[in-house]
């Protein structure tokens, strides 16, 4: 009887849409957002309550080991997309289309998202740039899968830009910035991911959309907030911008542990009685 009880509940989870990130927009109510990329994690960020779960391309970095997001594939944010749908209750997923999958042209760039959208499961798909890859997003939005633009600091262009300072301080890419969320917002985007650029810049976009977005380094003022799951719970304690904030020392734990753990195995203080057969 318990058993049906909770696969009711769990069914009757409230799933969290486009449509509801939209109706938080307009209510005033922020929308909370973290990177995952495997099932376990996915399961914890899924049932604590957050919003949006973005498998983020950013998985280059922190679980392959590359210096940037560009050597990702599709078929590998396709894997990384898979484990994490697996965990969904009610988060809405939103998967990375990676860097060389929909820059070329938008026939490119739909078969991407369609291989994403029927291969993973995932609600939506992100991708990076502004009027550059409108023709893109026009063409995705118009197969009915929803897109997420993402402007700023975009880590894919981390060639052209040559750093990750923050971008659009100066009023030529300010203004640029302004001018594609808009045409992000005309093509049909559900939500902008605005990144590491001036709070009052994010201010007055966020405030010129009917659309969410979401900052990471842009403020306070964005309609909601993204972190990398790695960063925030400090298990990369390398990376230390100023807009991240640190809940956890997971490194610290994780090495204390396992520390210990290796001491016990080596005094035969593990397994102890209570724990063999």
């Amino acid at each position: 009887m318990t058993d049906n009880k909770e696969a009711k509940e769990s069914r009757d989870v409230k799933k969290v849409t486009t449509n509801t990130i939209q109706k938080m927009k307009q209510a005033g109510e922020k929308i909370s957002m973290i990177t995952a990329y495997d099932y376990s994690f996915a399961r914890i960020f899924d049932e604590a309550g957050i919003d949006i779960i973005l498998v983020g391309d950013s998985a280059s970095n922190v679980m392959a080991g590359h210096t940037t997001t560009l050597p990702i594939t599709l078929d590998q944010m396709i894997y990384h997309a898979q484990s994490v749908v697996r965990a969904r209750e009610r988060a809405l997923i939103v998967a990375d289309i990676p860097f060389g999958y929909y820059q070329s042209n938008s026939e490119i760039a739909l078969a991407s998202a369609i291989r994403i959208m029927k291969e993973s499961g995932a609600h939506t798909v992100k991708l990076e740039g502004g009027e550059e890859i409108i023709d893109s997003v026009k063409k995705i939005v118009s197969a009915g899968i929803p897109v997420m633009g993402h402007l700023g600091l975009t880590p894919q262009s981390i060639n052209k830009f040559g750093t990750y300072v923050v971008r659009a301080t100066e009023k030529a890419e300010a203004d640029k910035l302004k001018k594609d969320a808009l045409l992000l917002q005309e093509a049909g985007a559900f939500a902008i991911v605005l990144e590491k650029i001036p709070a009052s810049l994010a201010k007055g976009v966020s405030k010129s959309l009917s659309i969410p977005t979401i900052g990471i380094g842009a403020g306070k003022f964005c309609d909601g907030q993204v972190l990398v799951m790695h960063d925030m719970l400090g298990i990369n304690v390398e990376f230390k911008p100023r807009f991240l904030r640190q809940y956890l020392n997971l490194n610290e734990q994780i090495t204390n542990a396992i520390q210990k753990y290796i001491k016990d195995v080596k005094s035969v203080d593990f397994p102890n009685e209570s724990e063999q057969y």
